[in-house]
């Protein structure tokens, strides 16, 4: 069961954190300046795609960097997801398997067949390893929401079939951030 929310840490640790994170002293946040911080758990950096893909969620003035005021949000976002990836990964490897993802995904409400586990399984597994890793596990699951939310516009009767023209399912594919 995944665990709840974290709560928001005091004003003075998170500018704390943002200060020590913004290495130019420009009062942003640049990706570079984020994924420098991240941790996925196994010595290599975070997955640049992942970094901007959580940078264009809180960045309210799209600028490509995060203020002080979007830091905290982004703070218990990441924290929040660290919690989730924890309580999926029963077996404490530091990543997560087919099945590991498989209960992740069925909680978070969607009901996949095996075949496109796998295949997302196989689209997130960097290492090769069967896994994914924590930086990976967010931009899947950021992904997946990002594709739900994008074939929703379309389901209009929310029955889960669409009918798309080429040039629809071209513009919405290229349309998610």
């Amino acid at each position: 069961m995944a665990q709840p929310p974290s709560t928001m840490p005091p004003p003075q640790f998170l500018l704390e954190m943002f200060q020590k994170l913004d290495k130019d002293h420009s009062g942003s946040i640049t990706a570079n300046e984020l994924q420098s911080a991240l941790s996925n758990g196994t010595w290599t950096p975070f997955n640049p795609e992942t970094v901007r893909l959580m940078l264009n969620m809180f960045d309210k003035s799209n600028k490509g960097t995060i203020s002080f005021e979007d830091f905290g949000a982004l703070w218990k976002y990441i924290v929040d997801w660290q919690n989730c990836f924890r309580s999926f990964d029963k077996d404490n490897s530091g990543n997560i398997d087919k099945n590991e993802l498989r209960a992740a995904l069925q909680t978070f409400g969607y009901n996949l067949n095996d075949a496109t586990v796998v295949t997302m399984l196989q689209k997130f597994d960097r290492l090769g390893k069967g896994t994914v890793l924590f930086d990976d596990f967010i931009q899947c699951c950021i992904m997946l929401n990002n594709l739900t939310t994008a074939f929703r516009q379309f389901d209009t009767d929310q029955d889960g079939v669409v009918t798309l023209h080429y040039e629809q399912f071209v513009g919405l594919v290229f349309s998610i951030k």
